[in-house]
This record gives structure tokens, sequence and C-alpha cells, in this order.
């Protein structure tokens, strides 16, 4: 018996029918990213039911070689948790741990399953008037462990931070099958390097996370959602100072959209129509929340920081949601962008940070150097303008041919926007994560000495390189020859 079908015999033998299947049209969903962009094969699928049945199965694989790509929601942009196109490793999904292993109200703690869905979790604290601070468009997909493993972002960065600012403890399985566990959470500890940060982020290539301990925060108590016209996106920054000045315990969220996103969201929609009677060339989506029992008349403050912002001839139209039904459609509308965009047709999307003072002015030099160099093209940025992080989108010339163009032209815009980017001090890669989409380019733009401790930490964690190989970590460069 080769060693291929001992493998796969033992697997199964392991795991059951329920836990392991070669079935393609089971395993074929999973085997595309979300974008569409990348798409692969694997020898099985691996769908443990528990952490020791992951440790086990990890073990398994460690003994005869056989690489792992871990895989949450399979909501990544960038893709990170899609195999390769040899056939040789296995899909490993976290999907079946979907458990809260317990939500502790008085420390604002849950403990939960790395499948755990997002929205689920949303559901879950709710009914403990609690609430988990991190929130964004595919959160009915998204797991948790995919969103500690991506340290992912989402539109509440601005007050909470990201993802790892909310993970308190994480179990995780080890390339050897170790479990390490650290999910008890310490306000002070001392003991050597914080090892669950080194699993933050590291999209599945040093541990599989399988388990985490979160940080809530109190229930919502009053909620102002607006939608607001301005000229400019140096405009909507100044907007953003003003309320970070005056409402700094409650500015939650603030999103800049240009109106090329909003009327491509409308079209998209159906039932979509513009929060204003006016277009106008940019829209910030603003949100601001206070906490049970605080008595400060939140909708008031906002009336007249609008006000005086209307005055100035900063703000051109404002509209403050009635209802929550209302400021849901506001938020739709934001979360729709990237669906309809990619409904249009081709498009090279980046999700990128520069210092936050100078995102304005990033924004209106680099769309026009990069309309002026690619002609038929056209530049977007919108998102989280709080935290110096936009996406920044080049959308093809009307005759692109969809997978050709992005993997010719498409991939030379890329470059040229990287190389903007990294200009102006700034990041490839803001909140999506590496994947196999950017890692490459880590390699070319990143800091040699950043790329050899990363190098250096994974050849230490996994010395068979049996976890997701070929994400994020670029590959060492050959030695130079004498």
């Amino acid at each position: 018996m080769d060693q291929t079908t001992e493998f796969k015999r033992r697997a199964a033998e392991l795991l059951g029918a329920r836990g392991y299947t070669e079935d393609q049209e089971l395993i074929e969903p999973w085997l595309t990213d979300w974008r569409g962009r990348y798409t692969g094969r694997a020898l099985g699928m691996a769908s443990p039911g528990s952490t020791q049945e992951v440790s086990a199965f990890v073990q398994l694989c460690a003994e005869f070689s056989v690489p792992i790509v871990p895989q949450g929601g399979n909501s990544g942009m960038c893709g990170g948790a899609t195999p390769d196109d040899s056939g040789h490793t296995v899909l490993l999904s976290l999907r079946r741990m979907n458990a809260i292993r317990g939500l502790d109200k008085s420390s604002r703690q849950v403990v939960c399953d790395a499948g755990l869905v997002l929205q689920n979790l949303h559901d879950a604290a709710a009914e403990h008037d609690l609430r988990f601070p991190l929130t964004l468009g595919g959160k009915g997909s998204a797991t948790i462990g995919g969103l500690i493993s991506t340290n992912a972002g989402g539109t509440q960065v601005l007050r909470h931070g990201t993802m790892r600012a909310q993970v308190l403890g994480i179990e995780a399985v080890l390339a050897d099958g170790q479990i390490f566990d650290g999910l008890i959470a310490l306000k002070k500890d001392n003991r050597g390097f914080d090892l669950k940060q080194l699993l933050i982020g590291s999209e599945g290539t040093l541990g599989i996370v399988t388990a985490a301990n979160l940080r809530l925060s109190p229930a919502v108590g009053e909620r102002v959602v607006i939608w607001s016209g301005l000229d400019t996106i140096a405009d909507a920054r100044e907007l953003l100072l003003r309320f970070e000045g005056k409402l700094p315990e409650q500015l939650e969220g603030f999103e800049v959209i240009p109106h090329h996103c909003l009327e491509r969201v409308i079209q998209h929609l159906p039932d979509a129509r513009s929060p204003l009677d006016e277009p106008h060339g940019w829209y910030a989506l603003i949100e601001l929340v206070a906490a049970p029992g605080e008595i400060d008349p939140l909708r008031q403050h906002a009336e007249i920081l609008l006000a005086q912002a209307f005055e100035d001839s900063l703000l051109r139209d404002a509209s403050i949601a009635a209802s929550e039904i209302q400021a849901e459609e506001f938020w739709k509308l934001r979360d729709s962008i990237a669906p309809a965009e990619r409904a249009i047709g081709p498009a090279m999307q980046h999700d990128i940070s520069v210092p936050v003072e100078k995102m304005p002015e990033f924004v209106e030099s680099a769309i026009p150097t990069i309309e002026d160099e690619f002609p038929g093209t056209r530049g977007v940025a919108f998102g989280h303008l709080g935290d110096g992080n936009v996406h920044f989108h080049i959308l093809a010339p009307k005759d692109a041919t969809p997978g050709i163009w992005e993997e010719s032209e498409g991939k030379t815009i890329s470059h040229r926007v990287h190389d903007l980017v990294t200009e102006w001090g700034g990041s490839i890669s803001a909140e999506h994560g590496i994947g196999q989409l950017k890692r490459d380019e880590l390699g070319r733009l990143g800091d040699p000495a950043s790329l050899h401790m990363m190098q250096s930490i994974k050849n230490a964690l996994d010395p068979k390189g049996i976890l997701n190989p070929g994400k994020l970590v670029p590959l060492a460069p050959e030695p130079s020859t004498p």
C-alpha cells in the first residue's frame, strides 16, 4: 500500500465518515476563494469535531508530510484558505467546531470554538445585553478562527481596534499536533513571549486556531447613524477630526464612499436609493454610540456638530437615520460596495493603509496617477478613513476580458499601487491579510529584517512546512553564487 493510500485510510479511520471525505462534490464548493481568483484541488477534506481530533489529525499529517490548508468560512480576500492545484493537500475545515463554550457576563468574556460564525456570536452576546465589537460585510459566513488568523478589521476599528485587540486568549494546534492552551486571560503575565499574538494574523502558517477567549463590550444604549455629503475626501477628513475632537468616546465608525461606488450599489440592489436628494462627490457614513444608562443626548450633540459643519461650508447635506431600520439601510449601502463592483466587471482590489493624516492626499494623488499610466481604468477608494485604511480598487477598462486582464495588466497595476503605497510609508495589507495574492509582493517590498524573522519563525514552528504552505510567508531568496 502506497503512502497516500495509507494516509487516507488512517484519516478515514480517525475521523469517521462525518469527519473525513474524499467526495469531490462535497469538497468542490470549498476549492475556490470568495473572489473567484484561485481554484485548487485537495486530496480530501477533514472536518474534525473537537480540538483533540484536530490534534490527532495534524499528527497524522505530520507523520505522512501531508500539507494542510485550514479553512473557516472561506470568505477571505487573498486566497489564504485555498489549496494549490497539486491535489496533494488536505482541507481542514473548522466549521463543525462552532460551540460557545462559556460566556461570563460579569467579566465580559466569551470562550468559543474557532468555527463559530461571527453573526452567531453577535446574537449570543446580545442575549446577555453585551456585544462583540467587530463587524464586517461577511459576518454571516466569516468564522472566529478565520478572523483571528487574518487579524480582521471591519468598520469598528476606529474605536475598538482590530481582531487582535479583542482576543484575550487562544487555543491552537501546532504543526506537530501539540495543543497550545492559552485560553485563560490574565491582566498581567510576563512569562516571556506573548504567543497568542504570534498566532494572530499568521494565517494558519504557524498553528491552527481551535478556540478563543474574546472580549465583549456593553450593549449599545443609543445609536446615531449619519449619511453625509461632502465635496472632497479632504473635507471628510476634516469632519472626522471634528467628531473625534468633540465625541471621541462615542465615535464608533467613520467610512468614506465616493459617488461612483454609491451609483454602483444602487444599480446592484433593486430597492436601494440614495439617502440624500442631490449627488455629492463623497459621502461619509458616521456611527455614534452610547452605552445604556448614559444620559448625554447623543443625537443633539451630533446635530450641533453637523450644523457647525454646514455653517463652515464643510458639509453639503446630511441625513440622520430616523430608526434602526434606516440605520441598517445606510450600512447596507456601504457593505454592498464589494459585491456591486464585482458584478460589473474585473478590478484589482487593494486594502492598503498609509498614515491616517496622509490618506486624503494619497487618494487625490494616487488615483489620477494610476488612471494616467493605465488609460481606460478607473480608480475608486472607500472605507475606513479614520484608520488610515481604504479599499483602493482599480476598475478595468470596459473592453477588458475577465480572467485575462487581471493576470496581465492587472498585475502590473497592483505592483504600481503597492510601489506608491510603500513610497508613502504605508502597508500593502491593512486588514485582508497576505494569503497567496500578496505573498510575492510582500517579499519584494518588505523590510529584509522583518522577512528574515518571519521565515525563521515559520521554519522553527513548522519545520516540515505542512501548515498552509505557499501563504503569507515569502519564499526565502536563493543563495547567491560566488
